[in-house]
């Protein structure tokens, strides 16, 4: 026997035999679960099949919509977050099931995906993100269909980077500084118990779920506000009424404001003192609770408090996402770095912080570019590196 062709036991939930084998009428290698789970099991009809003992019907080609639901119901949802799971069944609906749905798997070209995507950048109706989503998305479900023994190789892999011309209009919403303050005095008036959660929002980057998640166990106030080391650790979402990980499925922090840390400090006074005429210990649980105790309703914050609050300010209609985009305009405008902006956005990577931000950074100075090659220019005055004048002085 070859050495590709060989009996294995999957190592998931159900742990089944599979075998592979030599198709004899056609010569091409396959793969099949075996019927009887066990690796005698596997054995006896392997060898059957390679002998060409029993005959393997070709069955009715399995199409692209049938295969990406057997997807999402056996690899998404019981591996995935919700939230994952809801994005990827969105874009099926809403791009790839309507193109590809009724093709058998065998059937979707390269050339075909190809020219979808091309369409798609052509158009101008989605963002650059959006497409690398639908290509990823498609890429995955073709690549799980590979491991199936469904397809030979996946044609969705390693197409170039998606160029939409109009990636110009889908750049990411945010209030100015200015926005920002007309924004938060609104909800000091007509919404002041989310107050505090919006200048979370707004001093942090915190997604929504995130907010609704935190805990005071998850911030570290400091000695006092000249204490460098305070800072808000990311560790909990709330989204689809579960608590879940972040996004990026890992504890993180971002610095605590001044600012903040007062308006915080002070809404943990009045809530132990409240906890003290009670009865109770200290305070503890969410930062930011709902009448009962548990987590705000997402839907609720935005609808009956959010909306309502930039509607007072006078300010045009934005997603609450906005808020976090705010966050990072604040810090670049303030003089901050793209890596420094890339730790408290707690992006994955600097190149993400580029592509959403990276058109606000200031550009240069006129006056540099007038001192290029003129030779009156002056170096600029640069102190000495501490170690190095050291081991000059030494000399």
């Amino acid at each position: 026997m070859r050495g590709r062709d060989r009996i294995w036991r999957r190592l998931d939930r159900n742990k089944k035999w599979w075998f592979a084998w030599r198709d004899p009428a056609s010569g091409k290698r396959r793969k099949k679960q075996a019927e009887r789970n066990s690796y005698e099991g596997a054995k006896k009809e392997q060898a059957r099949l390679e002998l060409g003992l029993v005959k393997v019907p070709e069955g009715t080609p399995i199409t692209f919509a049938k295969y990406a639901k057997r997807w999402l119901e056996s690899h998404v949802q019981p591996n995935l977050k919700p939230s994952t799971a809801e994005s990827y069944e969105g874009i099926l609906d809403v791009h790839l099931r309507p193109r590809f749905g009724k093709l058998p798997l065998e059937k979707i070209a390269r050339k075909s995906i190809k020219e979808y995507l091309d369409e798609l950048v052509s158009k101008g109706e989605q963002s650059r993100n959006t497409i690398r989503n639908i290509a990823a998305t498609l890429r995955s479900i073709l690549s799980h269909a590979v491991e199936d023994d469904l397809l030979s190789s996946n044609p969705a892999i390693r197409f170039g980077r998606f160029n939409s011309s109009q990636d110009e209009g889908h750049k990411a919403e945010f209030l100015t500084v200015e926005e920002a303050e007309k924004f938060l005095q609104a909800a000091k008036i007509l919404s002041p118990e989310r107050y505090p959660l919006f200048l979370t929002a707004l001093r942090t980057g915190m997604r929504l779920g995130e907010l609704l998640a935190l805990e005071w166990d998850d911030i570290q106030f400091g000695e006092s506000e000249d204490d460098a080391d305070r800072y808000i650790l990311v560790r909990h979402n709330f989204t689809h009424g579960k608590f879940t990980s972040p996004k990026n499925r890992r504890e993180e922090r971002v610095d605590l404001n001044w600012e903040l840390r007062q308006v915080l400090m002070g809404l943990r006074d009045e809530r132990m003192l409240k906890a003290i005429q009670r009865g109770e210990e200290g305070v503890a649980g969410l930062v930011f609770p709902s009448e009962t105790g548990g987590p705000l309703d997402s839907r609720n914050v935005y609808h009956r408090d959010f909306l309502p609050c930039l509607k007072s300010a006078g300010l045009r209609r934005v997603t609450f996402h906005a808020l976090r985009h705010s966050f990072a305009h604040a810090l670049i405008q303030g003089g901050a770095s793209l890596a420094y902006v890339k730790e408290m956005m707690r992006h994955h990577s600097i190149q993400v912080s580029v592509d959403i931000y990276g058109h606000l950074v200031p550009g240069g100075n006129i006056k540099l570019i007038d001192r290029v090659g003129s030779i009156d220019s002056k170096e600029p005055e640069v102190e000495p590196h501490p170690v190095k004048a050291k081991r000059e002085g030494a000399k």
